[in-house]
């Protein structure tokens, strides 16, 4: 057995206490999404943000309810901007289409919508710098990048993030 093999079922059960410490002290989740372009021959030309599950959103990583876990992608609030705003930069129409699509998709006005979210394959962890996602084996041990050069314990990772959701 490789040290992934035995990485999986331990980062499984760091995952599934994570949850039960979320559940127990009724840390609300967030809404997740996918990103649904037009058809090429629709009448509507209006990208959707769809619904497809929740999770907790902890730092680089999506936490499901079902232990299963994504990296962090995109996140908006689903509102309706202001229509005529001043900046008319590329990137705020951008951030202003991905609040309007949440609005088409169904999300309430002012939830959180997490989308562009990628998911994790536990069992494509490895050694070296491959891994999966964010999450990476290094000396034998789980580990997160949470930046372009941090890289943190998955158990350490999870009890700060937990902590700080729990306790804000």
């Amino acid at each position: 057995m490789d040290a992934a093999e035995h990485a999986a079922p331990g980062v499984r059960e760091l995952l599934a206490a994570a949850v039960t410490a979320l559940e127990s002290a009724g840390v609300p989740d967030e809404a997740v999404g996918r990103l649904r372009q037009p058809r090429r021959f629709s009448l509507s030309r209006a990208r959707t943000i769809e619904p497809v599950g929740r999770a907790w959103r902890l730092g680089v990583l999506l936490l499901s309810r079902d232990g299963s876990l994504a990296a962090t992608g995109t996140v908006t609030r689903a509102i309706e901007p202001p229509m005529g705003t001043a900046n008319k930069s590329p990137e705020a129409e951008e951030r202003r289409e991905d609040r309007r699509a949440a609005v088409r998709g169904g999300f309430a006005e002012g939830e959180v919508v997490n989308f562009g979210a990628e998911p994790i394959d536990l069992d494509a962890l490895g050694p070296g710098e491959g891994g999966a996602g964010p999450l990476v084996m290094l000396d034998g041990r789980v580990m997160v990048r949470w930046s372009a050069s941090g890289l943190a314990p998955l158990e350490a990772y999870l009890a700060e993030r937990t902590a700080l959701l729990i306790e804000g």
